[in-house]
């Protein structure tokens, strides 16, 4: 016989666990003044205790204002400067937040932990109505910190990354397959691929996608080389990669941002090769620095501003209990350029 399942824990029991009345928990969870800190430390710790979080539908209803949305991203200050993709991103955060009157909290960040516990600083303190996680791992931290402190959240990343948060992502197996077909299909069947950082879980699933296309497609060769996404790491994969010898080396190569595709350029020049008459190169998100070069970068276009606004907009709607929920954004799609042609024989 089986036993009856639980009661669901209520803010009653909450209340009863911190010795408070259900308003204080409640101007706990809305972030209204009235409380000592010590109290609402004692509400967050009984919510904690008895798994309990405050829907976003309750939330809303109690009148709840956003002011700040927060951001961290774990990238060096440098780096993230020159980066195309979160400038983009964030322009496109931005373009919503602003229609609220809304300002976004922008922090960097060492790690996924350390951004976990900026997440609860920030909402303990009343700093932010709400908060988009991007760069997502597996087993992330941030994952379970939003879920125990009831932080409403949008994460930038696939579903199987993001433990049930509402997330909003690109087709990133869908388009690995469709630039590697692309190179397949004007003749070259030794393909390379520079990806980003092997922790991120977008990295993971663009890395599995490659393998299981060129294993389709049976590629004489294929090789995968992991980085930071820097210039210099861009630089220095396609100089390991271009260094065989010309029967031994990669005739295409992917790379998993524009900053490396660039600096794979220099590479190819740098070392007597022509593109695209040597090795090919296709570039991914194609910002403008893609069409700055010359022979112009093949890339998977993507709208990153867009993206950015969509997350954005999705936020909103998880703070006031309503919207698209979780949904893919559309995927990048290829733009043929001089930097790809079938390779000399």
């Amino acid at each position: 016989m089986t036993s009856p399942p639980p009661d669901r824990v209520t803010i009653k029991d909450v209340a009863a666990r911190a010795g408070v009345s259900k308003g204080a928990v409640s101007l706990a969870f809305n972030h209204k003044p009235g409380l000592s800190e010590a109290t609402r430390d004692r509400i967050f710790a009984a919510a904690r205790e008895l798994g309990w979080a405050p829907s976003s539908t309750a939330r809303s209803l109690a009148g709840a204002r956003v002011d700040v949305v927060g951001l961290a991203i774990c990238r060096p200050a440098r780096l993230l400067g020159l980066e195309p993709f979160y400038m983009e991103f964030v322009s496109g955060v931005e373009s919503v937040l602003s229609e609220h009157s809304c300002s976004l909290l922008l922090r960097l960040v060492r790690s996924p932990q350390e951004e976990a516990g900026l997440l609860e600083s920030w909402w303990r303190g009343r700093h932010i109505g709400g908060s988009i996680l991007v760069d997502l791992r597996a087993d992330d931290p941030r994952v379970p910190a939003a879920r125990r402190l009831g932080l409403p959240v949008v994460a930038v990343g696939h579903p199987s990354l993001t433990g049930g948060l509402t997330s909003v992502w690109t087709d990133d197996t869908t388009a690995v397959t469709e630039a590697v077909r692309y190179l397949a299909a004007l003749g070259h069947r030794r393909i390379a691929r520079v990806g980003g950082a092997a922790a991120l879980g977008h990295t993971g699933i663009r890395a599995a996608a490659f393998d299981e296309v060129a294993r389709a497609l049976e590629l004489a060769g294929a090789w995968q080389v992991a980085t930071d996404f820097s210039g210099e790491s861009g630089a220095r994969a396609t100089r390991s990669l271009l260094a065989a010898a010309p029967r031994d080396r990669p005739t295409a190569i992917v790379y998993d941002n524009d900053i490396m595709a660039v600096a794979g350029l220099s590479v190819a020049a740098e070392m007597g090769l022509s593109v695209p008459g040597d090795v090919s190169l296709l570039a991914w998100d194609d910002s403008q620095l893609c069409r700055l070069t010359h022979p112009m970068l093949s890339a998977m276009s993507h709208d990153v501003h867009g993206f950015g606004a969509e997350v954005a907009r999705t936020l909103f709607g998880v703070i006031a209990g309503e919207g698209a929920g979780s949904h893919p954004v559309p995927t990048p799609v290829l733009t043929p350029r001089g930097s790809t042609a079938p390779p000399d024989v």
